[in-house]
């Protein structure tokens, strides 16, 4: 058993950095090591712990299991005594370099991204932040998969080790190109309601990450009945859009992406002949970021960001 009183605690930073970026060289950087010294650390951690720790396997260096055991109880612990010796209060954002990744639909490169910049550029311009896409069918688990800080994502049900908070209700409306000759044949003008018949006569484009032919729309007309004809999916919202700009397709968007591009790409925003249920959207980090000073404002940012919509 190891004894306490002999442990470098400064060999955890370099355990966790190594658990992270998987590399002695990037670790190194991390916490400011070189990499030789990050390597004597490692060695220093193996004869302690009594485990290899990592491997080397083929061109990668890969974690042994009991490594991998200690990454988020080490991960937890480092960030309450980041909170214990500064606490959040000392946070400051202008000489932060924190790395931050968000994971969400290109929804939120439209509305969230580009006043999200405006504020970092200002504030903390040595942040990064990433924008990735979406996993399909069971997002919340980027944040255990991949490099993942925050999740966007319509509310389900969470795991046990997520926290969230509610950041956006998202209502729905009607695109259609500019124009659209049955729409225009019907009398039908923008900002109307569309009839239920001609609703589900025209052929729709449908935002679907996986695929999936029914949403919220589908089962707001199967309460009365009805059924529309989804022609095409496709994953991301900027695809969705552009394709009924270019075609007599029409789409339900959610309306503040909606009233966003109708007017650079020529649509028309209309609304639908039954309720479509609002989507509420939480934005999602694993529990072991509670404390964190730099993911703590960067949330607080956000959900300031997504309350204006």
């Amino acid at each position: 058993m190891t004894n306490l009183n002999a442990f470098d605690l400064n060999l955890l930073r370099v355990l966790d950095a190594l658990l992270q970026e998987r590399s002695t060289v990037k670790a190194g950087k991390r916490v400011g090591l070189s990499q030789p010294a990050v390597s004597a650390a490692l060695s220093r951690l193996r004869l302690s712990l009594g485990d290899e720790l990592f491997f080397r396997s083929g061109k990668a260096f890969e974690p042994t299991q009991f490594a991998l055991s200690l990454e988020i109880p080490l991960r937890n612990l480092l960030a309450q005594m980041e909170e214990l010796i500064s606490g959040s209060d000392a946070f400051d954002p202008a000489v932060s370099d924190a790395r931050l990744c968000i994971s969400g639909a290109d929804y939120f490169a439209e509305l969230l991204m580009p006043v999200l910049t405006e504020r970092l550029q200002a504030t903390a311009p040595s942040m990064r932040t990433h924008l990735v896409n979406l996993v399909p069918g069971e997002p919340f688990k980027a944040l255990t998969l991949y490099d993942v800080d925050l999740v966007l994502n319509p509310e389900m049900d969470l795991p046990g080790w997520a926290e969230h908070q509610r950041v956006l209700k998202s209502e729905f409306c009607v695109i259609a190109r500019s124009g659209h000759p049955r729409l225009a044949d019907a009398g039908v003008k923008p900002g109307s309601v569309i009839p239920i018949d001609l609703f589900c006569d025209i052929n729709h484009v449908l935002f679907s990450t996986d695929g999936k032919r029914r949403a919220q729309g589908d089962v707001a007309l199967k309460r009365v009945g009805r059924e529309r004809r989804v022609m095409m999916t496709l994953p991301v919202f900027s695809g969705v859009y552009r394709v009924i700009a270019g075609s007599d397709m029409i789409a339900l968007l959610p309306s503040a992406l909606a009233r966003h591009v109708a007017p650079s790409i020529g649509l028309d925003i209309f609304l639908p002949p039954v309720n479509v249920p609002s989507v509420q959207i939480v934005m999602a980090w694993h529990r072991r970021m509670n404390a964190d000073p730099a993911h703590k404002w960067l949330r607080q940012q956000i959900a300031e960001i997504l309350d204006n919509l």
